[in-house]
């Protein structure tokens, strides 16, 4: 059986011939590490999922999964004096490493760095495949699989060929209607947006950080949120596109360019009634803000301001356009050297960062009965986005991943950005 490559797996496929298109999922497990058993658990997951030995027909824009055992290894990483430095340097690693897409591989790799009583346990996955849901269902079946006795049988088949759901707006003309009324904006909005300085544009490799909220700060943000009248998601830009004005500059003599955008990945499963246990896929969608910024505006404001972008697009579902876009860029795109593709969203669809929000004890313990491990993620940035922030609600805290081309921004400016992060936290009113 062959499934059809949707248009956000074959925009990551052309975004992957110029920077390996990864994702990583680390998970914390308690207990003693056997290694021939984990791998045995992983191997016997993937088989029962039928997820391995995937092959793809570029021409025919189609995916097969063979199936049958996948036969991967579980790679071992030493973790000496500091192991939260070794376990982001083995993720940045991972994040500029590509998988071999030629024949059928399987689109999965796995690491542990060791720690005292507990390991670390990363998923590296061609993004392509999946979505961070499909993820998450997947490592808490191996980790379940471990931790008691063994792979369950299913009580129904993994769904592996989704349909592709690229035609929606046919079906929706309301919506279409409404998408295409807001284009003069976008592009009003984008010819008002700063490129980000690129210090060598064929430079396309992913630098890290991570750090983590806790539960304190994670209780500010969400009740500042709430007081605020906006969605935690909107805190978050305003306080990214804080935390970013400062490195663009003196942009009074920007000229038409005096604005910043960013972008937003959205989860639409739920737009589509696709089921979070059962179908392996990518269901994503996207939408852009963009602001000003100017000095001195208020983080209130500026967070009201963003809302009042992101209610319009939300009410409309105009992210659910999203493979139409694509579809337009990736037309595009096939007319450019692969040197100029490296450059072409920087110039025409200048974005500063992206976030990707996703509360893992939503899906990890949907009945509140089991605790949701320690978890993080980090996705490559690609062409696109130059900087993105990954954060994942675990429990009672949020974990954090920064990924970042080393090309726009230096250490120096991670740290700043980082550093304003945390100090907007420390400052919101609704914090302890």
């Amino acid at each position: 059986m062959r499934g059809k490559l949707n248009s956000f797996q074959k925009t990551m496929l052309q975004w992957n011939h110029l920077h390996p298109y990864n994702a990583v999922h680390v998970v914390r497990v308690t207990g003693e590490l056997k290694v021939p058993r984990l791998t045995g658990i992983i191997n016997d997951c993937l088989k029962q999922s039928g997820s391995t030995h995937l092959s793809l027909d570029l021409r025919r824009q189609t995916f097969d999964y063979g199936g049958g055992d996948g036969q991967l290894r579980v790679r071992i990483v030493t973790a000496e004096n500091n192991p939260r430095a070794t376990l982001t340097a083995e993720v940045e690693r991972q994040l500029n490493s590509a998988f071999e897409l030629t024949g059928d591989f399987n689109p999965f790799r796995f690491f542990v760095v060791p720690e005292t009583a507990t390991f670390q346990l990363g998923l590296v996955y061609f993004h392509a495949v999946a979505d961070a849901e499909s993820i998450v269902v997947l490592l808490k079946q191996i980790i379940t699989a471990y931790t008691e006795d063994g792979v369950r049988e299913p009580t129904e088949p993994m769904e592996l060929y989704p349909r592709s759901h690229d035609n929606l707006l046919r079906h929706q003309p309301r919506a279409l209607a409404r998408r295409l009324l807001t284009l003069p904006t976008q592009a009003r909005d984008l010819r008002r947006s700063m490129r980000t300085p690129v210090s060598d544009p064929e430079d396309m490799k992913v630098g890290l950080r991570l750090f983590a909220l806790s539960r304190e700060e994670l209780r500010a943000l969400v009740g500042t949120a709430k007081a605020w009248q906006v969605t935690v998601n909107d805190l978050l830009l305003a306080m990214l596109l804080k935390a970013l004005t400062p490195l663009a500059g003196d942009r009074s003599r920007a000229g038409r360019r005096n604005s910043l955008s960013l972008g937003c990945i959205v989860n639409i499963r739920k737009d589509l009634g696709v089921d979070r246990h059962r179908t392996f896929g990518l269901f994503l969608g996207s939408f852009m803000v963009t602001h000003t910024a100017p000095d001195g505006i208020s983080l209130p404001q500026l967070a009201a301001d963003l809302r009042d972008q992101t209610q319009a697009i939300k009410r409309h579902r105009l992210y659910l356009a999203t493979p139409w876009e694509l579809a337009i860029a990736r037309r595009l795109l096939a007319f450019f050297s692969p040197a100029l593709r490296k450059k072409f969203y920087q110039k025409n669809y200048p974005l500063w960062g992206g976030i990707t929000n996703m509360n893992l004890n939503v899906i990890w313990s949907e009945d509140g009965t089991a605790p949701t491990p320690d978890y993080f993620r980090a996705v490559s940035t690609g062409p696109v986005t130059p900087l993105v922030l990954s954060i994942s609600t675990v429990g009672d805290h949020a974990n954090v991943a920064l990924s970042y081309r080393t090309a726009v921004f230096p250490t120096s400016a991670i740290e700043q950005i980082k550093s304003s992060l945390l100090a907007t936290l420390a400052q919101l009113p609704c914090g302890t």
